[in-house]
């Protein structure tokens, strides 16, 4: 039986900071934020913006009516969860109006949430092979102003649609995994703010990613070669283009310019948003298949998940043959391209005002023009508005 992603959905702020004027504001030469860390763009989430309503936004694209009421499951990786009891799903699935005999939890492990779901939708499938599950990689990524990780914040959310005869990809069977207890990066309770040591960090992803290939390698009976691309959880771009490099060194060079090529079709749109935290696989996934001329139905695609603190695991899947149809239903380039840049001041404003309210406080949200927005809090109870 095949399990995998059946529709791919994508939504992230209107608003964004060019990197060029951000790192001139910082006094840093552009090249160490376009070239040393490779974004191009960064966006910036309106206080009127939360991790639900980026989730609600983006499964508004892809969601039918026949979809909802064969949904069973609904599983939403975050690290910027509003409630330390209510789980974001929970919100989600009451903000979209979902049917209510349907199971919905949060997964928290840094980065790596999206793919603890899909590992657990592909379980709830075996099971329940009629239902669909709704898996979520939203965050808001947050550093502080002038700090060291500012350039690598952003924010977004990515819904898959999981469900057996998948017309995306059908994830194989095979998969390694490893963790470590490390504190390479972390937010303590009450804050809103990540604290990273980051050499620590990008060396342990860059030691976990050659420790899971090794073994998925072993398992699978696959090598390099068996691979049209390879995807990785990009917190900044340049990060997965080392990883690319460690597992190709020494390796054939006319195999290696193709994964390449194919790497930055699939950087491409992480370079326009920044870090996604739990969506930043799964937003590469989405670059790869509309930016990439080349790819065909049943190639194979590898995936390297990792969330601090720290957690890895390498995956893979096939392309299936309805995935370029399936992709032309949303042309996510234009969210991208329709946005409109601000200047540093305003963006600096903005971040200050995104931080999580549990007094009573309403938000204006006739400047935000999504659809599903967040208005404030009453009673120290979240609301939404649907525009």
């Amino acid at each position: 039986m095949k399990i995998g992603i059946d529709k791919i959905g994508f939504f992230t702020s209107d608003l964004y900071v060019d990197m060029r004027e951000l790192a001139q504001q910082r006094q840093e030469d552009p090249a160490k934020y376009l070239i040393g860390i490779g974004q191009k763009k960064m966006a910036v989430i309106r206080p009127t913006q939360d991790v639900v309503t980026l989730a609600a936004n983006a499964v508004d694209q892809i969601l039918s009516e026949a979809d909802r009421q064969k949904l069973g499951l609904v599983i939403f990786g975050t690290e910027s969860g509003v409630d330390n009891s209510k789980s974001t799903a929970a919100y989600l699935a009451g903000l979209l109006k979902l049917p209510e005999k349907l199971q919905v939890v949060e997964v928290k492990q840094a980065c790596y949430g999206a793919t603890a779901g899909l590992d657990f939708a592909q379980g709830y499938l075996c099971l329940h092979p009629e239902k669909k599950v709704l898996v979520i990689g939203a965050d808001i990524a947050r550093y502080g102003l002038r700090t060291p990780g500012e350039p690598t914040q952003g924010g977004g959310a990515v819904a898959m649609l999981v469900t057996t005869n998948p017309r995306i990809i059908a994830f194989e069977p095979n998969s390694a995994v490893a963790m470590r207890d490390a504190n390479d990066f972390w937010r303590p309770l009450g804050e809103s703010e990540a604290r990273v040591a980051g050499k620590f960090s990008n060396n342990l992803y860059l030691d976990l990613l050659q420790e899971v290939w090794q073994e998925y390698q072993k398992t699978a009976g696959l090598q390099l070669i068996d691979f049209t691309a390879f995807i990785f959880h990009l917190p900044y771009t340049k990060l997965g283009l080392k990883g690319l490099r460690s597992l190709t060194s020494g390796n054939d060079l006319a195999i290696n310019s193709q994964l390449f090529k194919q790497f930055e079709a699939a950087r491409s749109y992480n370079s326009q948003v920044g870090n996604l935290y739990t969506g930043s696989l799964y937003l590469s996934f989405l670059s790869l298949l509309q930016n990439s001329p080349k790819l065909q139905a049943g190639q194979r695609i590898g995936f390297y998940s990792y969330g601090s603190g720290a957690q890895a695991e390498f995956f893979s899947g096939l392309l299936q043959p309805k995935f370029k149809e399936q992709i032309a239903r949303n042309d996510f380039k234009q969210i991208l391209t329709g946005r409109r840049k601000i200047s540093v001041a305003d963006y600096e404003s903005l971040y200050q005002q995104q931080v999580i309210q549990t007094t009573e406080h309403k938000l204006r949200t006739t400047e935000d023009l999504a659809k599903y927005v967040f208005a404030g809090t009453h009673e120290s109870q979240r609301t939404y508005e649907i525009h």
